[in-house]
């Protein structure tokens, strides 16, 4: 089974879609792949009586095996505001317990899993609980998502090095290219490329409507 933590430099860097992208090339190996968003801060009404989170819901689009929403996004939280701050406006205490029983729940019936976190590497879950310490108890490969604006190498390198002294692998990053006026793009790509220390796996474009069918990925060499 294959599986993997999907993190970025930032909020808003496109970790959505680089989860999404990831869904869609395994699923041209795999015949049952899904995503999880473990904890998602901000909610709206889904149309059947409920209310879903954005992220989520297209974590489900992209995905080939549909599970109860428990399984794929186990805390759901209404505010969209940094995940400590929504779970202690909602009276939730994050458990990391119920995720890793959830998430093992998806691996016992998949072929593939795509986990994507909140935020950054370092964005807290509750006052002593990060990202960082969900991804170290799912003890799962990390691919990095890289928003490319200025300031990215600072950022990529920065969260490399938190990511690898979690005692995590990074199998690899994508580019996301949110800022299309960035200037110098590609002698940043190339600084990430020999820096980074992992494969590129996909380089994904500034989109008005973003399409992750349309990226091509390179799968890891361990998922090959």
């Amino acid at each position: 089974m294959i599986s993997c933590f999907v993190t970025g430099t930032d909020t808003g860097v496109g970790k959505t879609l680089a989860s999404c992208t990831l869904l869609h090339a395994l699923a041209r190996r795999h015949r049952r792949v899904v995503g999880m968003k473990p904890v998602a801060a901000g909610a709206e009404p889904d149309g059947h009586g409920g209310c879903a989170n954005e992220d989520a819901i297209a974590l489900r689009a992209a995905s080939t095996l549909a599970v109860p929403p428990s399984l794929d996004n186990p805390l759901l939280l209404p505010d969209p505001v940094s995940p400590h701050i929504a779970a202690e406006r909602a009276g939730v205490t994050v458990q990391l317990q119920a995720i890793l029983h959830a998430y093992q729940q998806l691996a016992a019936q998949a072929d593939a899993v795509v986990v994507e976190g909140a935020g950054g590497w370092q964005v807290p879950l509750s006052h002593d609980l990060r990202i960082a310490d969900l991804a170290v108890a799912l003890q799962l490969p990390v691919v990095l998502v890289v928003g490319l604006r200025l300031g990215c190498i600072n950022h990529a390198l920065l969260t490399a090095d938190a990511i690898r002294a979690s005692g995590l692998p990074l199998v690899g990053w994508m580019a996301s290219r949110v800022d299309p006026g960035m200037r110098e793009p590609e002698a940043n790509m190339a600084y990430l490329r020999q820096h980074l220390g992992a494969p590129l796996l996909a380089d994904i474009p500034w989109q008005a409507r973003p399409d992750a069918r349309t990226v091509p990925v390179t799968l890891p060499e361990e998922w090959q």
